[in-house]
């Protein structure tokens, strides 16, 4: 099927070819209006698809059952953060990023999802563990928990589960079902489900942060992740 580009285009030289073989005024009229209706047509059509791109990037960057440590009432202002638990650089901005949770509490969404890099030995066993403790009401205290540790299960080898099930120990959680969870294709799908949005949004690394839906692209640094969320709550 013809496109809104190539119907316009082939209007308008229809209405040339009548001003050049003199044509009725009605007739050329007819066909500069039909010209200005498909003009028209690829606007919105155009206008259309930029609203329903911007919506599903929206979407996609903040799911319903993504992970919230912090929610703002306004809604005015929220952070995203796609992280692999046993990234260095993303251990690294940890401090940082919970100066600025600190900081600003509730008046701002603050988002983490899963970014598991495969180079990483216990990158998706990692994030399987924080998304078991999420199960029992724990996501942040595990997310703490891996960061903090990060030095001490980081680059091994062998699996870190015994490791995390310790975690979930001293957690308080239920280790039976936190070690099920751990194992279960539907802790794997929910894990693989955040990374695939990622990697539609052009994630490539981690961390990677959106603010508003918009990837960052400076420094993860505490002063320069504030000045944005300044700008942002300023807006």
């Amino acid at each position: 099927m013809p496109s809104n580009k190539t119907k316009t285009r082939a209007a308008t030289k229809a209405v040339r070819r009548a001003r050049r073989g003199g044509l009725s005024t009605n007739l050329t009229v007819t066909l500069s209006l039909i010209v200005v209706a498909l003009v028209a047509l690829a606007i919105v059509f155009t206008v259309n698809r930029t609203g329903d791109d911007t919506a599903a990037n929206a979407q996609t960057v903040v799911r319903d059952d993504s992970h919230r440590l912090s929610t703002a009432a306004d809604g005015k202002v929220t952070v995203v953060e796609f992280l692999d638990f046993e990234c260095g650089a993303c251990r690294a901005a940890y401090p940082g990023v919970e100066r600025l949770r600190a900081e600003y509490g509730d008046r701002i969404t603050y988002v983490v999802r899963y970014f598991p890099i495969d180079s990483h030995p216990n990158a998706y066993t990692s994030a399987h563990a924080a998304e078991a403790a999420a199960r029992q009401g724990k996501f942040e205290a595990m997310y703490v928990k891996l960061f903090d540790n990060q030095a001490a299960w980081g680059g091994q080898q062998q699996s870190q589960v015994d490791t995390f099930v310790g975690y979930a120990r001293e957690l308080g959680l239920d280790v039976e079902r936190f070690r099920a969870d751990m194992a279960s294709a539907d802790v794997d799908a929910r894990v693989r489900a955040d990374a695939k949005d990622g990697e539609r949004l052009g994630v490539r690394g981690t961390p990677t942060f959106f603010v508003n839906g918009v990837q960052y692209e400076q420094d993860p640094t505490y002063e320069a992740l504030k000045k944005t969320i300044d700008n942002a709550l300023a807006q």
